[in-house]
């Protein structure tokens, strides 16, 4: 059976210095892959600028709305000299996308993040975020709305600039059956396949689902090797997996995520919430 892969990966990006770091890890992925790296960098429309509810002269308009396209060019001009610098730094070539090697491109959008994200995300194979950050209030809409709304795995980046070359050579699958865990599975199938290691964590299953051998004999009627590795289930399962990650040397996770709504699991921390604030690895997931 020939073997999916990934074509396009997607990477929304602001004046926050996050940049970097998801390049890091979109540009490894994308000379393993031969893939296309989609850079998207938006800029906040000029009505988004003016004061809400406020009455603004005519002439008090146009100053404001002359200042935030000025502002908008700039950001736009540095932005792209960012990821021209990201670009040579890990060798991938800036031309559009192209069979047989790692290509990125930059593209302008006006418009919020959140926007940028459902527009470009929903003909991605991936989309790369950052790990938000609680202490900015940074990211967490961005995370919300890959996992939401544009029906695509999301790959949370660890904030780091050094990635293996050999990123997701080594992928755990956390199964417990559920839809979200089904899903992961389907939509990041590419990395499951071209993983040289692949190891089930399950802490069990809900009921009447798929066990975790029955998912490892469908890994393997792909070609798929893997193996199982069973924990108990106490205390934050998200944080179990994670230690599993490490134990068992997995150098990716791919889960299903929030399966309760993403606003109670992050007020109650929960087992995705934790995995997002903790990493230390990528994580792919899928709502």
């Amino acid at each position: 059976m020939g073997k999916s892969t990934l074509h396009t990966i997607m990477m929304p990006v602001r004046e926050d210095g996050r940049g970097p770091i998801l390049f890091a890890h979109a540009a490894a992925l994308a000379k393993r892959y031969d893939a296309h790296v989609r850079v998207v960098h938006c800029h906040p429309k000029a009505e988004d600028m003016m004061p809400y509810g406020v009455v603004i002269p005519a002439f008090l308009r146009k100053q404001l709305e002359e200042a935030s396209q000025k502002r908008a060019d700039y950001e736009q001009g540095y932005m792209r000299d960012k990821f021209l610098e990201d670009a040579k730094r890990h060798g991938i070539s800036v031309e559009p996308r192209a069979i047989g090697k790692a290509t990125a491109a930059f593209r302008e959008y006006e418009g919020k993040q959140v926007e940028v994200v459902r527009h470009y995300g929903r003909l991605a194979d991936l989309i790369c975020v950052a790990k938000p950050s609680q202490e900015e209030n940074l990211g967490y809409n961005t995370l919300k709305s890959a996992l939401f709304t544009s029906g695509r795995p999301v790959l949370v980046c660890p904030e780091t600039e050094v990635v293996a070359p050999d990123i997701g050579s080594h992928v755990a699958i956390g199964w417990n059956g559920s839809l979200e865990a089904s899903r992961a599975v389907a939509m990041a199938m590419p990395l499951i396949e071209g993983a040289d290691q692949v190891t089930i964590l399950t802490g069990g299953r809900i009921d009447h689902t798929a066990t975790p051998e029955e998912f490892r004999h469908y890994l393997a009627q792909r070609g798929i090797t893997s193996q199982i590795n069973t924990f108990e289930r106490s205390g934050n399962v998200g944080r179990t997996l994670l230690e599993k990650c490490t134990e068992v040397g997995a150098n990716m996770l791919i889960m299903g995520a929030y399966h309760e709504s993403y606003e109670r699991e992050s007020l109650l921390g929960g087992n995705s919430a934790t995995i997002v604030a903790e990493a230390k690895i990528p994580v792919v997931m899928v709502h």
